[in-house]
């Protein structure tokens, strides 16, 4: 039998369920075991499997948390020491997320690097005394957005910017669809079908948030009206998204299916 134990400060109890809820369920066809118990101010995840599975069951662990690492850490990171002017609410928003998947594949590689599994994960320390590379990866990103802080009180330099940093993401999907109707917006693959299981419908900030998080090559974008969010869309993927309205569908290949979500 081959266990591990993952252990997160009490005060990071969200991070905490998150990785105890993503290893159960993928590692429940393994046959792995979980528990979750405290211990003093930490919260201790333990996982165990027969040994014939322990390589597949460290992936699993390898992948949530560099998942953890790339996302809440590096957001939380970003959050207190980014200080840019005022823009508006969705604008920050997506400037903080293109800064969160800038360069991930750098830090995917520098967190596995340094990830081992001969004894036991202290969560937080291994961010503050293994990972100081990657923290000062993102010090340098961040700085570098806070020295042109002046600059980017322009309204354009700041987008600018911030297509800059979109136009550098790894690209994670070849082509989206992304259709408009009563509920809010859906992100759909080339045949149309879900994108994303869990997720049905957008709303602006998700929807904004989502397709920086994918960085599709192409956007097929069917609304219903041109909105502020749209205009977003189309000045920060520029030629990487073509925007489509109802009266526009007499053009396109997949008539049915696409007025069939309108």
């Amino acid at each position: 039998m081959w266990e591990f134990c993952i252990k997160v400060k009490k005060e990071n109890f969200e991070i905490a369920k998150f990785i105890y809820n993503t290893l159960k369920s993928e590692t429940r066809e393994l046959g792995a075991v979980i528990t979750c118990y405290e211990e003093f101010d930490l919260v201790c995840i333990m996982i165990g499997c027969e040994r014939y599975n322990e390589d597949r069951v460290e992936i699993i662990i390898e992948r949530t948390i560099i998942k953890v690492i790339c996302t809440q850490f590096k957001d939380s990171y970003i959050s207190k020491y980014l200080n840019l002017p005022n823009q508006d609410k969705i604008g920050l928003m997506a400037f903080k997320k293109a800064l969160l998947n800038f360069d991930r594949e750098t830090d995917y590689y520098l967190i596995s690097k340094n990830l081992s599994f001969n004894n036991n994960l202290y969560l937080e320390s291994f961010f503050d005394f293994r990972l100081k590379e990657i923290r000062e990866k993102w010090s340098e990103l961040v700085c570098l957005a806070n020295e042109n802080r002046d600059y980017l009180v322009s309204h354009e330099a700041f987008f600018d910017l911030l297509k800059f940093l979109i136009d550098n993401l790894e690209i994670g999907e070849s082509e989206i669809n992304v259709v408009e109707d009563e509920e809010g917006y859906k992100i759909l693959d080339t045949s149309f079908e879900t994108l994303i299981k869990e997720k049905q419908y957008y709303d602006n900030e998700d929807l904004i948030s989502s397709l920086i998080d994918l960085s599709p090559k192409k956007i097929n974008l069917y609304c219903k009206n041109e909105n502020n969010v749209i205009k977003l869309l189309e000045k920060i993927f520029d030629d990487r998204i073509d925007i489509m309205f109802p009266n526009e569908l007499k053009h396109f290949d997949n008539i049915n299916v696409i007025s069939k979500n309108f």
